[in-house]
């Protein structure tokens, strides 16, 4: 039987960044041969060192024991490498057993695979050694074992710690994206807790992770103290009295630590879901005599009364909006958070962890210290501020708009946003007389002037609306994040909207009717969203945060007044209406009748409301929902032949509804649609056709039998004029003699 308790080589796996902290950790337990790896940190060390990793580290994921590594050139060489371990010397057939694998090569091109061959290669060494075989438990097994294949080689280990170590035992309720409780424990030793602190406060502590680890690290407990269950416990090799010596160790420091003069440690937050979960986590982790907690806003916050000369450490990870449009809503967040801190806490340390650095701008002070982290997966900064007394606002460079970002910049803007910004005032000035002869207030001010900034902004009266097109793969998400937050500090520079009326989406590339599709509750923005809007004599209700168009398309325009000024006294169809607005201006500029049909339930409830608002006759001017494919085809032989003297025909370029009883693809259907209007159109009527398929080609049979006009240019308004193929439109007529 192999010697279990002499020195071994193990490898403690980390979150990415924690990698320096978990080896400064392990040599504080008096460890040696340390080298630091990715995600981790190899070392060597016996039975007891093993212990003490799994029982006092509060950043390890993970300790692993190697027990094999071999050559793998195939999947039965895999096999094979796995079988000859003798399993028996490290745990017996009774057990439940799970497998993880990590890495691919030949013969193994996925994990799945992987772990099912080293699986098999474990049964079969039981079942050939005893007759039976170890049962598989994804969940909660006994033992874990761990593959690693790289550089063709596998490595076996025994996971010795089973769980990941994060998991202590005392979170038993959770709020939304909570802190796993090593990188909890890692923002504090950043943070400088508990050396020289008198108070640690959390004014938006969630479900108390950061502040129960504090507490455990101020009253010296050890992490896993209460956790039962170890990847050990069902391993030969397991020697409980040393395990138990430990644990009682352990206790005996709790209980000292406990007993003992601890920091003020205090817990807010204005959610009461919130304030339960931290409530039950804090109890069970046995320290709710140590802890207070109260449902607080953000603004209430005050300074707790210490000891003269003694100071403390705020630390807190407030939301970050990891949802386009949420950073908008939580910019007045993190600003209060700036000026609660340099109102109330002047003379302490504070630490604050975002995921988003356009928010860790919006704090309005100047960090010292900047950690770089991963919260998951997400590229996270820990900034570090000391917060002087009489703390002056640091001034700003003339001619600038000032303000002070916590990466020590003096200006508010960044050269980016300032170009940015040049950029608007220029459109500004330029659009400023047309948009005034013209009587608009709804407009599009920028379309990705600058490639750099690949957004549209538009303009409702005091309301902005900003789309941000999808950025390609090749931009890295946080680049992609600072550039939108450049974007929004431009337009609030030049724009000065209210917070309330400012909305931001990001506007991927659609397909058929995902254009008019409802935001999920994640992706809306908060607050007031719905307004009324005047064009050309119209009102329009819009929508600017709960889908992803606004109800009104600002392209169309021109082909709304050049459809008022057909329908003067006309018979008037209007397919695939969406909110109807070019039915609004045709009525109102004096249309006799009206039918407008979309498949929406929504939004044919929308046009409703945009009548009502224009106070429309609603017997003259109708309503249908139904799918206008189906009702196009039901008209064919119908008797309803020239019955409108305008019809308006613009389709979505591609839908797959289930709502719909066919499939429309604009560049296929559109000859059969034209032709089925035609038929519904009087001899002297006119059919306006348009669409926003940029390749999109008119079928020539079209032109040979109809007479066409293209009007396109003359449907591009100026606030549009930088991308002209936004639309394409054509008139047309049953006889070139009725052509103008």
């Amino acid at each position: 039987m192999k010697e279990h308790n002499a020195p071994s080589y193990w490898f403690a796996s980390c979150p990415k960044g924690l990698e320096g902290l978990l080896l400064k950790e392990l040599e504080s337990f008096g460890l040696s041969q340390l080298r630091e790896t990715v995600a981790g940190v190899e070392f060597k060390g016996d039975l007891q060192s093993a212990y003490r990793v799994c029982l006092w580290s509060r950043l390890a994921n993970r300790l692993l024991l190697p027990m094999s590594s071999f050559s793998v050139a195939s999947a039965d060489e895999l096999y094979a490498g796995v079988a000859a371990v003798n399993w028996s010397e490290h745990f017996s057939e009774q057990v439940s057993i799970a497998i993880d694998f990590v890495g691919t090569g030949e013969g193994v091109n996925n994990t799945q695979y992987g772990a099912q061959r080293v699986k098999d290669g474990i049964v079969d060494h039981f079942r050939e050694a005893t007759g039976n075989r170890p049962d598989v438990d994804l969940r909660e097994p006994d033992i874990r074992i761990n593959a690693r294949f790289a550089r063709e080689k596998v490595t076996l280990s025994l996971d010795f710690s089973g769980q990941s170590l994060h998991k202590r035992g005392y979170r038993i309720a959770q709020t939304t994206a909570p802190l796993k409780e090593n990188l909890a424990a890692a923002l504090l030793i950043r943070a400088g807790w508990p050396e020289k602190q008198g108070a640690l406060i959390d004014p938006m502590c969630g479900s108390g992770t950061l502040l129960i680890e504090g507490a455990m690290m101020a009253a010296d407990i050890a992490p896993n103290l209460a956790r039962q269950n170890f990847g050990f416990n069902h391993w030969h090799g397991h020697q409980a009295d040393i395990w138990q010596a430990l644990r009682d160790e352990a206790t005996e420091r709790r209980e000292r630590g406990l007993a003992g003069p601890l920091p003020v440690m205090r817990g807010y937050d204005q959610e009461h879901r919130a304030l339960t979960a931290a409530q039950r986590n804090v109890e069970q982790a046995g320290l709710g005599e140590y802890i207070e907690l109260a449902r607080q806003p953000l603004s209430a916050l005050q300074r707790p009364r210490l000891d003269d000369g003694v100071t403390g450490l705020l630390l807190t990870n407030p939301p970050y909006g990891a949802r386009l449009g949420d950073q908008e809503t939580l910019k007045g967040l993190y600003q209060e958070l700036g000026e609660v801190l340099k109102r109330e806490f002047s003379g302490w340390s504070a630490a604050v962890f975002t995921g988003n650095e356009y928010l860790g701008f919006s704090l309005g002070l100047r960090s010292h210290k900047i950690y770089k982290l991963f919260n998951g997966a997400i590229p996270s900064q820990l900034l570090l501020f000391e917060l002087f007394a009489g703390e002056r606002e640091p001034k700003a460079t003339p001619g600038k708009e000032g303000g002070v970002d916590p990466w020590g910049k003096s200006d508010k803007l960044s050269d980016g946003a300032t170009m940015l910004a040049n950029r608007l005032r220029k459109n500004q000035r330029k659009l400023a007389p047309w948009l005034k002869r013209q009587n608009i207030s709804c407009y599009r001010l920028y379309d990705a002037d600058l490639p750099e900034y690949a957004v549209a902004i538009d303009c409702y009266g005091s309301a902005i609306h900003v789309q941000e097109y999808e950025p390609p793969a090749s931009i890295d998400a946080s680049a992609a994040r600072r550039r939108l937050a450049e974007v929004s500090d431009a337009v609030y520079a030049v724009l000065k909207p209210e917070q309330n009326q400012f909305f931001v989406k990001q506007r991927q590339r659609q397909r058929g009717d995902k254009q008019y599709q409802r935001l999920t509750e994640q992706d809306k923005q908060r607050g007031q969203s719905k307004f009324e809007v005047l064009e050309n004599g119209a009102r329009y209700e819009v929508n600017l945060g709960d889908y992803l168009d606004s109800g009104l398309f600002l392209d169309h325009r021109p082909v709304r007044q050049l459809l008022g000024e057909l329908c003067v006294g006309k018979r008037f169809l209007n397919l695939f209406c969406y909110t109807a607005t070019a039915t609004v201006q045709a009525a109102l500029a004096g249309a006799g009748e009206s039918l407008s049909i979309d498949m929406s339930n929504t939004y044919i409830d929308w046009a409703g409301r945009n009548f009502a608002l224009n106070k429309l006759d609603t017997e003259r001017h109708t309503l249908l929902r139904a799918d206008c494919l189906s009702w196009l085809a039901a008209t064919e032989g119908a008797g309803l032949e020239a019955s409108f003297e305008v019809i308006f025909l613009d389709p979505p370029t591609f839908s797959n509804s289930a709502k719909m009883d066919d499939v429309l693809d604009i560049q296929r259907d559109h000859q059969r649609l034209v032709e089925q209007c035609m038929g519904l159109l009087s001899d002297d009527g006119v059919l306006v056709f348009s669409n926003n398929f940029r390749r999109f080609k008119l079928a020539p049979e079209l032109e040979a039998n109809f007479a066409v006009e293209n009007i396109s240019p003359a449907t591009i308004d100026k606030d549009f004029a930088r991308r002209p193929r936004i639309h394409q439109c054509w008139l047309i007529r049953k006889s070139s003699a009725q052509t103008v």
